[in-house]
C-alpha cells in the first residue's frame, strides 16, 4: 500500500514531505501529545534506537497535532535525535488512519507507527503501540523486512 503523501512543518518551521525521504526507509510514528508520560517513553525508546535505525538506512519522523514550538521544547528537553512534524489540521493523521476511538469513549490520535520502504510503500503497521521498547521492536522488524 502506498503511504499517504504529506507536507508538514518540522520543529524548526522547515517543510518536510514524504518525497524528502524517497529512496530511504522511513519510520513514521503518530502520538497524542508532546511531553506526556506514554509519549515521552515512546519518543525516548525511538531516540535510543535511532543510531541503529540510521545505520540500517532509516529515518524516524514523529507526528502529532502539537505546534512547532511545543515540538521544539519536547525535542530539546528529551534530547530527541529525529524530526517531529506538526499536523495541527489532522489531515495527515487521518490519512494514515491514526485518528479514531480511544479509551473512555474519547476520539483522538491513536498511537500508531508505520515502516515505509524506499518506494514509498507501507510495509509494516503497528496499531496500539506499546511505548516501552518500541524502538527495539522496529529495529528487529526493519532487519527482517530488509532481508526479504
Amino acid at each position: 500500500m502506498k503511504a499517504p503523501n504529506f507536507k508538514l512543518p518540522d520543529q524548526d518551521g522547515n517543510s518536510k514531505s514524504l518525497e524528502d525521504y524517497k529512496g530511504k526507509w522511513l519510520v513514521v510514528y503518530f502520538y497524542p501529545k508532546d511531553d506526556t508520560p506514554g509519549c515521552t517513553v515512546e519518543a525516548c525508546s525511538l531516540r535510543d534506537a535511532n543510531d541503529e535505525l540510521i545505520a540500517l538506512g532509516a529515518n524516524v519522523v514523529g507526528i502529532s497535532k502539537d505546534d512547532e514550538d511545543s515540538h521544539r521544547k519536547f525535542k530539546a528537553k528529551h534530547k530527541l535525535n529525529f524530526t517531529l512534524l506538526s499536523d495541527e489540521s489532522g489531515k495527515t493523521i487521518e490519512a494514515f488512519g491514526a485518528w479514531g476511538p480511544k479509551m473512555f469513549g474519547k476520539v483522538g490520535i491513536q498511537r500508531k507507527s508505520f515502516i515505509i520502504n524506499p518506494h514509498g510503500e507501507i510495509v509494516k503497521t503497528y496499531g496500539r503501540v506499546t511505548p516501552l521498547g518500541h524502538g527495539e521492536k522496529i529495529i528487529e522488524d526493519l532487519k527482517l523486512l530488509q532481508k526479504s
